[in-house]
């Protein structure tokens, strides 16, 4: 299956667009734009000089990934996922909307960590979470995947994701080594900043940075060990009033132990 094998190979996969998931698209995206558009939720979500909702976990779906009578969440690409690594459950998705101007410089975010942002797309890798005043990075989100479905049409300068192909075998041989007389269930307690650090700079030095754009009833599947991002917004992009909406969702592994597998 090609959408495997693009996976395994270069950390990412694209599926074309789809009835089924168009469907859910146009059923729960008056909830998305609601949650977007709350007063409060914009107070807790608004980031860079009012240039992204991050919206993490906003879209009120059940486990089914339905929002009210919208009908469970469908398609090729969840299909396939759910054939791949057995997903059961949905998380709630994050609904993250980026306005034209994105990334203008918060008040508290560092000169440093502000040009990350506009000349590295913020590059992460998903579910290392800064602790502690340092910042130190630590597993605490052993996410499966991470299933990216876009919900209004944009152009590919509108602030699209980005990924460095083949990333996710240099932070896998990386995170492996850091991880191995660990056992799983004590991984989080694991500082992976100089590992992560390390590897993201051979990353950054030897693989593909690729735009993936999609539109409504498309989809793409970023794995969940490859470094990948959000690129600034282009001069004469173009969105919808709304700005380019992407939903995001998240499952976490139910064994620990399969963050690291193939």
């Amino acid at each position: 299956m090609k959408t495997l094998s693009d996976l395994q190979t270069h950390g990412w996969c694209r599926f074309g667009c789809d009835a089924e998931l168009s469907d859910w698209v146009q059923a729960i995206k008056p909830a998305a734009l609601q949650a977007a558009s709350d007063p409060k939720a914009q107070a807790d979500w608004l980031r860079h000089g009012k240039t992204w909702f991050a919206g993490v976990n906003i879209l009120p779906n059940d486990g089914r990934g339905a929002v009210g009578s919208s009908g469970p969440l469908r398609g090729a690409a969840v299909s396939f996922l759910q054939g791949q690594f057995g997903v059961q459950d949905w998380d709630n998705a994050q609904v993250s909307v980026i306005y034209p101007g994105y990334p203008k410089q918060d008040a508290q975010e560092s000169d440093a960590a502000h040009r990350f942002r506009k000349n590295r797309d913020a590059a992460h890798v998903d579910g290392l979470l800064p602790i502690g005043p340092d910042r130190r990075r630590h597993m605490q989100e052993p996410h499966a995947f991470v299933l990216g479905i876009p919900l209004n049409h944009t152009d590919a300068q509108a602030s699209p994701m980005v990924v460095w192909e083949g990333s996710h075998l240099i932070m896998q041989r990386a995170f492996r080594k850091a991880l191995e007389d660990v056992a799983p269930d004590n991984w989080s307690e694991v500082d992976l900043t100089e590992a992560y650090h390390t590897a993201r700079k051979v990353c950054f030095d030897t693989c593909t940075r690729v735009v993936v754009h999609a539109n409504p009833g498309e989809a793409y599947v970023i794995h969940r060990l490859a470094l990948h991002g959000v690129a600034p917004w282009q001069d004469g992009a173009t969105a919808p009033p709304e700005g380019r909406m992407i939903a995001y969702f998240r499952p976490e592994n139910r064994i620990i132990s399969d963050w690291l597998s193939g």
